[in-house]
């Protein structure tokens, strides 16, 4: 199914915001359509990076392939390298994710090699002076502690790989504990949601253990009382996009290559669909309305009013701006922004809930096109998921 064209993203309805009481237009919107909701398979596209990464290290350890992760444990100072960077690499130098490039990703390469033959995990340490740094160009410097561990040859491991990999994809906390000692065999177990995976022995693992380690510090623990290494990977950021056309489409596309789970809304089937959103993990079709009532909206959740009309929009931000998502946003002008939220308030929508949406969205960089819509957008997202202190939502 192809795109529709431009013309069948006009609204059936008119809107006649004079007619609003007792909420926002319900008798200009259509008749609510049967809702279908679809979780579409994951190809390749739509995984993301530590998805891909733990996928890999489950197929090689199935084809008894020798490898290696290597991943950043401890970190200080400004390194050209993500605090929770992770890398695979295996014996013929087949590699997976980053820990930084350059120099240091090099020697990091060959330790992993290192690894490999010995079987046993290790602990590296690596110092970008600011003397090394001018040499190679960079504007940075500081260390990096990176813990290196063999992928073992077995079905136990694979099994935990690939339930990580699914865990992460499927927006499900999970929690990797390593040993640090291996003289006595690999130990190494997760926790996804409620299960329990586990590779050799050493590892006890309890929901009430897990819950007991620190929120903060980061991604990654290393536990000397108990000689662990901790891995926790919290549930991916979703971001929901009421509205599949071009700006909702772009935005698609670039929420997820940052690493979001993209679910996309809209009440057309000619639209909302894999051939016409490519890059969603989820396509609901159907009612609006319909759809808000069935999502479970929390704090890891970034709404998108992206619709082909002001009522929709409208109704959108109604049902959705005193929800617990961390970011509420609708596409558009300031002068829409000053019609639709003449026509809230007359509805009994508090100011209060009006103030924390976001429209304008996104981050001002002069866009124009979609893509550079996109962009701008998800810049924002990423500055309110990452940033979330230094950048409080303003309707300004």
């Amino acid at each position: 199914m192809g795109r529709p064209a431009a013309g069948c993203q006009r609204p059936a309805v008119k809107c006649q915001w004079a007619n609003v009481v007792g909420g926002v237009a319900r008798s200009l919107l259509p008749a609510p359509r049967s809702i279908s909701f679809s979780l579409l398979p994951k190809p390749q596209t739509q995984m993301s990076e530590r998805v891909h990464l733990w996928a890999a290290a489950g197929r090689l350890a199935e084809n008894r392939t020798p490898a290696a992760l290597a991943t950043v444990a401890r970190q200080r100072g400004s390194l050209p390298m993500a605090s929770d960077a992770k890398m695979l690499v295996t014996k013929d130098g087949d590699r997976w994710g980053t820990v930084g490039g350059g120099c240091v990703e090099a020697d990091i390469i060959e330790q992993a090699l290192t690894t490999i033959e010995t079987g046993l995990p290790t602990f590296v340490h690596h110092t970008l002076n600011a003397d090394l740094a001018g040499d190679l160009g960079l504007s940075c410097g500081g260390t990096v502690e990176l813990f290196l561990e063999p992928v073992t040859a077995s079905s136990e491991m694979a099994h935990l790989c690939h339930a990580v990999s699914t865990g992460i994809q499927s927006r499900t906390p999970v929690t990797v504990l390593t040993k640090l000692d291996w003289s006595d065999g690999p130990a190494k177990a997760a926790m996804v949601g409620a299960e329990i995976v586990s590779v050799g022995r050493g590892v006890e693992m309890s929901s009430g253990e897990v819950a007991d380690y620190p929120r903060t510090g980061g991604a990654t623990l290393v536990d000397e009382a108990r000689a662990m290494f901790i891995e926790r990977f919290q549930r991916l950021p979703r971001v929901i996009i009421f509205g599949a056309g071009h700006v909702g489409v772009a935005i698609a596309k670039v929420a997820a290559s940052a690493g979001f789970y993209v679910v996309v809304s809209d009440d057309r089937e000619d639209f909302a669909n894999e051939d016409n959103v490519p890059d969603a993990h989820e396509i609901l079709v159907g009612d609006f309305n319909a759809v808000i009532d069935r999502l479970a909206i929390d704090e890891d959740d970034y709404i998108l009013a992206t619709t082909r009309g002001h009522s929709y929009d409208a109704s959108i931000v109604e049902r959705t701006a005193a929800s617990r998502a961390r970011y509420v946003g609708m596409l558009g002008s300031r002068r829409k922004k000053e019609i639709i939220w003449k026509a809230l308030r007359e509805a009994g929508v508090p100011s209060e809930h009006l103030e924390r949406v976001r429209t304008p969205i996104g981050l001002d960089i002069g866009a124009d096109t979609p893509g550079e819509i996109a962009v701008s957008v998800v810049a924002e997202l990423i500055r309110r998921w990452r940033l979330p202190e230094s950048a409080e939502q303003s309707t300004e």
